[in-house]
């Protein structure tokens, strides 16, 4: 009934904004929650009312080593096993998106339920990779692949666009004249659809990436 994903920065914020942007298609009968603050007041408020018998955890981490992901896992874990006294648990209930098998094996995943991906992919651009689980348990396959063939078609255009006529090198030609001509230090995104309201933090990143 509940999906939780742990994560911070690239492995929660991308998921987040695409899940919450998507709303109206988002599979009812599934709750997708996500926990990113080290505050543990943000895991007890997500984990309140759930039932440990059908929650998943998906702890998101290419190192599975960033301090705060793993902080939120180990609650989780003990969380999840103060709850239903079985060690067993752990391996059933937890599910890892990753580079580092051996440390998601030493956290007690079994690899078998490990979804690894490329260590060359930037966390601010990795909700097209396996970091983009949530979405696709949240949205369902076919609308997840509908996402990547999107993401695809932006790809060719930069890619085989000229110039005068891409929008990716024109909104970056952009950026640049404004910063050095205009001297302009800021520019502003405001979303006015609720629904996008982590749009903002998510072209943030990745800008600053």
């Amino acid at each position: 009934t509940d999906v939780v994903n742990i994560g911070i920065g690239g492995s929660d914020l991308g998921s987040r904004m695409v899940v919450k942007a998507l709303t109206p298609y988002v599979d009812p009968g599934l709750r997708v929650h996500f926990v990113s603050n080290v505050d543990e007041a943000d895991l007890i408020q997500t984990l309140r009312g759930l039932d440990p018998e059908t929650t998943l955890f998906c702890v998101a981490s290419k190192t599975f080593t960033t301090l705060e992901t793993m902080a939120n896992a180990k609650s989780a874990r003990d969380w999840l096993l103060n709850q239903v006294k079985d060690t067993s648990a752990v391996a059933r209930h937890f599910i890892a998106i990753s580079t580092n098998t051996v440390k998601v094996a030493e956290f007690g995943i079994d690899t078998a339920n490990m979804f690894e991906f490329w260590d060359w992919v930037g966390g601010r651009y990795s909700i097209w990779s396996a970091i983009g689980l949530p979405i696709a348990l949240a949205l369902g396959m076919d609308r997840f692949e509908a996402m990547l063939e999107g993401a695809h078609r932006i790809d060719e255009h930069f890619r085989t666009a000229p110039f005068h006529r891409n929008i990716p090198v024109i909104m970056g030609l952009l950026g640049i004249w404004y910063d050095n001509f205009f001297a302009a230090d800021a520019y502003a995104i405001l979303p006015y659809d609720q629904y996008l309201e982590y749009l903002a933090d998510y072209l943030q990143q990745g800008d600053m990436e």
